[in-house]
This record gives C-alpha cells, structure tokens and sequence, in this order.
C-alpha cells in the first residue's frame, strides 16, 4: 500500500492521498501479514487488548509499523500494548534492503526485528519481489539480468533473516487490476514463471517461513481479479509450488466499499489448503459505520478457521497513508476509537467453523498443465527450466504410469561447471555431475497417472538432455 512512500517517512503527499481508489491501490505495498502468530505481547492481558484477544482465538492481530516511528513514546506504547504481529512498512522492500547491487542495508528492518523480538511480537517479512519500490539499478534492468537479480535478492534477504520471519510475502500486486490477467511489469516480462521462481526460491532461502502471496482488490468473490488469484494458487497447489498463505490488503473506503461475500472469498482460498491474512487493513469513515464495518471484517475472519490473523496498516490515523479518511483504530492523539471497541468486541466474542471442502461458488477455473501418464508402469519425468546468466531454476515434473509409485528416483547430468546450490522436494545424491534425486517422505506416493514436482537451482547452464526416472 505505501508505494508512494518516501522510505520511513511514514506519510503520503497530499495530492496522492486523493487520488481514486483504483489509482492509489495499484501503488500499494501488500504488507501481507501472514498468519497465525499466537505470541502474546508480556504486557497484554486475555480479553482486554487486540493481540491477547486474538490470540485466544488461535490468530494474531498485527500493525504495519514504520522505524522512525519508535522514538515517538505514544506511538510504540499502543504498539507494544496491543499487538502482537508487526509488519515494516517500507524497512524490508526491496529499495530500502538493496540500495546498490550486491550492497545491502538491514539497519531499519532489524530495527524492527529487534523491537519485535524484545517484545514477544512476530514479525511478517514484506516483500521480497514487488513492481514498485526497485532500486534504481533494478528498474534499468531486464531479462535474464532482472531476473538473476530478483533471484540473488530474495536469497540473500530471506537468508539474513531465517528464523525470525513468521511469514514472508515473497510476492505483492502480480495481477492486473481487471481482464484476469497479470500486471505488465519488468519482473513479468522476464517470464510468466517468475512468481513460481521467487516462491521457490524463497522456499529454498527460508525453509520454515510461511510464503505468501499478497494483493489488493482481491476482497469481492466476483472480481476477475480474485478469480485469477484463486486460480495461480489453484495452480501452484496442485504442482507443488510452495505457497502456503494469501494475504488480502483489504483497504476499503467508499469507491471500494467492504463487499457482502467477503467471508466468501476468505473460505474459498482457505478450502484450497492455504491460510488466508487479512494483511493491510483500513477502513475510511468515522463513528459507527466505521466500527460497524471493522466489526463485520473480525467476524468474517474468526467464522473461517484458516484466517490466522489481522492486520491494520498503521496504529494513528494520523501514521495511516490515508490520514485525511481517518481509517484506523486509534485518532492523531492515540485515544481508542468506537471502530477499537468494535473490533476488540467482536474479538472477544467471536468463535471458528470450519471452512468448506470446496468452493462456495464453484470459480471460473481452467485446469492446471499436465503430462499425459506414460501407457505402462513405471515413471516418467520431464524437465522445465528457467535459465539466466550465470544461473538457474529446473522444475522436474514426475508421472506415473498405470500402476502408483511408491518411492520414485531421477537422474539427469548437470553440464560441465554447473552446480546445485539448492533443491526443494526431493534429496539430490550430489552437486554437480551425474546426479539422482530421490523422492523425500512427502511426495514418493503417487497414484497411477498421477503426478509430483521437485526442484533446484544452480549457478551455470541447466541441464537439458532427457531425464530418466525409476520406480520403487
């Protein structure tokens, strides 16, 4: 949502504040707070704070937190009291972490960690590749170059933070805002596989972080945008692409008003394996149209059990990047607003139902590619490969014949000079070379015509020739 932002400024100029909606959400970082953090702040008591609130109903209750901002006394006594999940508003982008190729800067972001950590709150990682926000020297490149780019990025930022990121919103705002289709961008136009490399990728950097995919107007059921989120994520289950969770920004105000089939939206992602966040929250209006929309938005998110936790972007009206709509949960001074109340009420009073097995209202959807099963038993595997200078990304896709497998083994030989610097779903009996990669506990069963994807990357040229694949 703070595309607009001056990097910890916190604040957005006048003339972008009033822009149209449709306008000002296409520059919107996703702070997708990805969730299920239980962690209560020491300082909160069950029943009468967000986060405690929260918490006793399995979810985390956050807020986007801006590092110049935790010198201001009122600021971070609401935060520390309150929440119990922070994202950095602009700390983590990519502008900020990589001022200079090769060169990275963590001060403000571990800032924010730092404060976190001391304070019993988790912290969501935002965002690892987004249109918006590149450095310089990132804008002015392309093609393979970008994408290696975008590669070293993710890895060297979600490996500086390993272990104390809950969840990472590896990817924000790929899609267009109508027509269904992806956003024209230079990251799109390096490949329509570039948000499956980053997940990977990510996956790879930070193997317990939660990934997740992060985006705004995708809170009506009916939008094509939704449907074609819905259908990546679809897609991405169904080969294996490590996505774990779909934040949802969720800004409304009167041009995007907060829809009636939201909880429709959230149990139609849920159903498909993944948690759903509501992740950059805020509510233009006052009073209690305002509470009573907040408290609408709880209740949706506490009735699906797969929506772990709340963000809201900014603590004061007054830190909101739409200050002028006074959407937040606390005024300019920091007192309590009825839309608090609301939300802490409804908090308290909320319960969970399970989400539905399947769509409520059955998507339009196109099934996801698929390798026709060889005619006879046994396995096939077959390669797809994402090459750059100086590097790689290899998808191996394993199908069963007539009969299921259980337990599968490919070989392939990586070229001369190559070599693996990281494999997700499968163990690899090398680096380099003649290799097998065997299946892992996970993913050896197969049912007959069914079908499993592993991966690696490397640095060199990618292999090419045909793999083999054996079963049992």
């Amino acid at each position: 949502m703070d595309k607009v932002l001056a990097r910890g400024s916190g604040s957005m100029s006048a003339a972008a504040r009033s822009r149209p909606r449709t306008a000002v959400v296409s520059m919107m970082a996703g702070a997708a707070m990805i969730a299920a953090t239980v962690a209560v702040a020491t300082s909160a008591s069950a029943g009468t704070t967000l986060g405690a609130s929260a918490a006793e109903k399995g979810r985390y209750f956050g807020t986007a937190v801006a590092a110049n901002k935790l010198s201001d006394a009122t600021y971070v006594g609401i935060l520390n009291r309150e929440f119990n999940m922070v994202t950095p508003e602009n700390e983590m982008k990519w502008d900020a972490t990589e001022p200079s190729q090769g060169q990275f800067n963590y001060t403000n972001a571990d800032r924010i960690v730092s404060h976190a950590q001391a304070n019993g709150m988790r912290v969501r990682g935002h965002a690892l590749a987004w249109h918006s926000q590149q450095p310089g020297w990132a804008q002015n490149l392309s093609g393979t170059a970008l994408r290696q780019a975008m590669v070293n990025h993710i890895t060297q930022a979600a490996t500086h933070y390993q272990g104390k990121i809950y969840a990472w919103d590896v990817v924000n705002e790929a899609f267009a805002d109508s027509g269904g289709g992806r956003r024209d961008s230079n990251l799109q136009r390096t490949g329509n596989d570039w948000i499956e490399v980053a997940f990977r990728t990510a996956r790879a950097a930070d193997p317990a972080a939660k990934l997740c995919y992060n985006d705004y107007n995708t809170d009506n059921w009916t939008w094509e945008k939704t449907q074609a989120v819905y259908n990546m994520v679809k897609d991405f289950k169904a080969r294996g692409v490590p996505i774990d969770c779909v934040g949802l920004q969720s800004h409304f105000n009167s041009g995007s008003p907060y829809p009636s089939n939201y909880r429709t939206t959230l149990q139609n992602f849920a159903a498909l394996g993944v948690d759903v966040q509501i992740t950059e929250l805020d509510i233009e209006g006052s009073g209690s149209t305002q509470a009573t929309t907040y408290g609408n938005v709880v209740r949706d998110c506490l009735a699906v059990s797969r929506c772990t936790g709340i963000t809201v972007w900014g603590i004061r009206d007054t830190d909101s990047w739409r200050a002028s709509g006074t959407p937040l949960l606390f005024d300019g001074s920091g007192n309590k607003k009825p839309a608090y109340t609301a939300v802490l009420d409804a908090l308290n009073a909320g319960g969970t139902t399970p989400p539905p097995t399947t769509p409520t209202t059955p998507p339009p959807t196109s099934n996801p590619p698929t390798t026709p099963p060889p005619s006879g038993n046994g396995c096939t595997a077959s390669l797809t490969t994402n090459q750059w200078q100086g590097g790689f990304v290899t998808t191996v896709r394993v199908t069963a014949g007539a009969t299921a497998l259980n337990g599968w083994a490919v070989g392939l030989t990586l070229p001369g000079g190559a070599s693996l610097t990281n494999t997700w779903n499968a163990q690899p009996s090398g680096t380099s070379g003649a290799l097998t990669f065997r299946n892992v506990a996970y993913n050896g069963q197969v049912g007959a015509g069914g079908s499993t994807e592993f991966g690696f990357q490397g640095t060199g040229t990618a292999p090419s020739g045909a793999p083999t694949c054996t079963a049992g």
